[in-house]
Order: structure tokens, then C-alpha cells, then sequence
């Protein structure tokens, strides 16, 4: 059922950007990752790439050297997604899975298995498409979102999440599923990209304040962060 509002057209009505406002800010936290690694794919992929902005703003800015490949299910995101190609970035209306024998230097999953129904069945299937995968994980589960519980429905309904996780839950789920945690750290989303509504603007000082004292407290606590993460 949830996978459909990908396909009919539901998800875009109710994000009509599809979150693009924040793609140069995710592209900015995965450029970081991979310069501090040392890590200059060839090929890097991403699924569920949505209208592809991110991928967009990583192809401008590691030049022709790199060739990136955007797949997504939903048509009305291909659509947009489409007319942002050229000749170092290419966008795919398939399932990866399908191409069994394509792998990528570089394969990423942002803000994408908590939208996924057998989530432990796309990470296994997707282990195998690169060398190298980076996740970028929405932390929902803190103190304050459990004691509320309107934070966790709201995203239910507005941008499909079903799974909610902590930093300890993500990680462990990856190590479940086979994969090798490189590194990670925190994206400060709640702090660095514009804020909506008065709740979070209320919010914004404390989680500042608090994750000056203690990063991993004040997510646990405060939320409003999620988890860049590379693995093996």
C-alpha cells in the first residue's frame, strides 16, 4: 500500500518539491564523506533519486570524471528528473534490482529504506550493487517525538515513513544485514536547513545548545538529526 503513493501520484501532491530545497545541503554532507575518505568513484548511483537534485548538484560539482545514475519507481519523479540529464548524469524509471548484472563504485540510499516496507530485504539485494554504500538515515525515534507521538504520524502521512529509527537502530540494522560500518556522523538538518513551523523554530536554540555539550544526548533526546553512514 505505501509503495503506491510513490506511483499514483499521491506523494508529489503532498511534497510538491520533492524535497529538491534540500538536495544541495545532502549533497554537501555526502561530498564531505567521500573527500574524507579519499573516495573518487567513476560511476556512483543512487536509488530512489526522486527528482534527482542531488544528483544534479554532485555531477556539478565533481565534473566529467564521474558519471552518476539516478533509478526511481515513481513516474511523476522521472518526469521532472528526466529533463536534468547530460552526458555525466542519466536517470532510469526502473527498479535497480532488475539490472542484476550492473554494480557502481559508489551506490546510495538517501532518506530511502525507512519509506520501504521489507526494508532487511532491499538492503540485503542492495549490499551487492557497489563497492562502496553510503545511507543517509532520518533519526524520528528521540525522547520527545515518543512522548508526542504527532511528530511520528505527521511523517507517516506526509512523506511515508514506516520505519523509525535511532543512531544504534540504523547502525545495527546494516550490520544485520551484512554490511561493514566504515563511519558515520550526524547531519544537522534541524539546525542548517531553513525551518518550518514555530514547533521547530522553538526547538531550534536548545537542540544548538545541548548538541554543543553532547552530540549523541541531545539527538537521543531532542531529535531532529539523521545519520550519514558509509559501509562495505
Amino acid at each position: 500500500m505505501m509503495k503506491t503513493i510513490y506511483e499514483d501520484g499521491t506523494y508529489l501532491e503532498r511534497n510538491p518539491r520533492w524535497h529538491a530545497e534540500d538536495s544541495p545541503w545532502k549533497a554537501e554532507q555526502i561530498t564531505k564523506m567521500l573527500k574524507k575518505h579519499n573516495i573518487v568513484p567513476s560511476r556512483l548511483c543512487e536509488v530512489g533519486c526522486g527528482v534527482g537534485e542531488i544528483l544534479n548538484c554532485l555531477a556539478n560539482s565533481f565534473g566529467d570524471g564521474v558519471v552518476f545514475y539516478g533509478y526511481d519507481i515513481s513516474h511523476q519523479a522521472f518526469e521532472i528528473c528526466s529533463k536534468k540529464e547530460k552526458h555525466n548524469l542519466h536517470f532510469f524509471l526502473k527498479d535497480l534490482f532488475d539490472e542484476e548484472d550492473l554494480t557502481f563504485d559508489v551506490v546510495m540510499a538517501i532518506d530511502v529504506f525507512e519509506h520501504v516496507e521489507d526494508y532487511f530485504g532491499f538492503l540485503r539485494k542492495l549490499k551487492n550493487k557497489g563497492t562502496t554504500k553510503i545511507f543517509h538515515i532520518p533519526l524520528d525515534l528521540s525522547v520527545q517525538t515518543v512522548l508526542r507521538s504527532s511528530p511520528i504520524l505527521k511523517l507517516r502521512s506526509s512523506v511515508g515513513h514506516i520505519h523509525y529509527f535511532t543512531k544504534e537502530t540504523a547502525l545495527a540494522t546494516l550490520k544485520d544485514t551484512g554490511y561493514e560500518v566504515v563511519d558515520y556522523f550526524y547531519t544537522n538538518n534541524s539546525l542548517e536547513l531553513p525551518s518550518h513551523g514555530w514547533k521547530n523554530n522553538l526547538m531550534t536554540l536548545p537542540r544548538r545548545f545541548f548538541f554543543s555539550l553532547h552530540h549523541d544526548l541531545a539527538v537521543r533526546i531532542l531529535g531532529g538529526f539523521s545519520l550519514l553512514v558509509m559501509t562495505k
